[in-house]
């Protein structure tokens, strides 16, 4: 049988390769650890969700991404800037820069750092929808570092208040939710951008609530058992779903009956096409984030 040797010729697995996120360029989270636990960090083209109740670090971890997304490639960064929309608090430029004197080959990083106050998940899909002419100005100036890395902080804030439990409004909202989507995964295509979204969570009152989503058939924080807000929809507007949850450990001081209180944090691959069902522990100090070794 004659088989053609043509260059241009592409057999199915390879289009599969090439769309494949292990094959995909990653932004380092700043730790190996990590890294490790992630396939080698956050991947670009596409969304990566981090959801989790407050105080679980979730927003530090975006903040570290906002650091090492401007380390060189050849140290597991995009060499390129940030842009940060936030939702619900000022933008927490004291703790980035703490943070960021874990990265000392860094010059002015907070220079590379764009920020954006967002009041509506509406005002969010116009700011998206206006992003295009600054992707590609930044991306083709040979002055100005691309942007490479968006964070929103966070995405369920924004739909808070803004819609009734009712059909007409859950239809609206699940309509939003993709044309969002939707916009970001353009952009992250077109301009080889990572996408970092943030959601909260809700807890879970009974089984019918917990609705399986991903890997996992139950997520519990705090001891509490809770699924991501937002619902099926926008599961479904997501490539990867990072949980992250904490537990108190009461901890015996000497031979009295004292105790003192630990925090210990951790985080979970609830879906991702290129990660198994996994979970990592982490530390979070004045100076970084950083996982630990099991």
């Amino acid at each position: 049988m004659y088989q053609s040797r043509s260059p241009h010729l592409m057999k199915p697995e390879d289009l599969l390769q090439r769309l494949s996120p292990i094959h995909t360029q990653k932004c380092t989270v700043g730790c190996p650890v990590l890294d490790r636990f992630l396939g080698g960090g956050i991947p670009c083209n596409s969304i990566t969700e981090l959801v989790a109740e407050s105080g679980c670090g979730k927003t530090q971890i975006s903040l570290q991404l906002l650091l090492s997304a401007q380390l060189p490639v050849s140290l597991g960064g995009l060499s390129g800037s940030s842009l940060y929309l936030y939702s619900e608090s000022p933008f927490p430029v004291r703790r980035l820069h703490q943070l960021s004197s874990s990265f000392p080959t860094l010059h002015n990083p907070l220079d590379k750092i764009l920020t954006h106050p967002l009041h509506s998940a509406h005002q969010l899909f116009d700011v998206l929808s206006q992003l295009d002419s600054l992707l590609s100005s930044r991306h083709d100036s040979p002055s100005s570092p691309p942007i490479k890395l968006i964070v929103i902080d966070s995405v369920a804030a924004l739909f808070r208040f803004e819609f009734e439990n009712n059909p007409r409004d859950l239809k609206q909202r699940s309509g939003l939710f993709f044309r969002i989507s939707s916009k970001l995964k353009e952009q992250a295509r077109c301009f080889g951008l990572a996408v970092v979204v943030i959601n909260q969570v809700v807890d879970v009152m009974n089984d019918s609530d917990g609705l399986r989503i991903g890997n996992s058939t139950c997520l519990y924080t705090s001891e509490r058992k809770v699924c991501a807000a937002l619902g099926l929809s926008w599961a479904n507007c997501v490539n990867t779903r990072l949980f992250l949850s904490r537990q108190e450990e009461r901890i015996a001081q000497g031979d009295d009956d004292c105790f003192s209180t630990q925090t210990r944090r951790f985080i979970r691959v609830a879906f991702a096409p290129h990660l198994p069902d996994s979970y990592c522990e982490f530390v979070i100090t004045r100076e970084k984030v950083f996982g630990l070794e099991r």
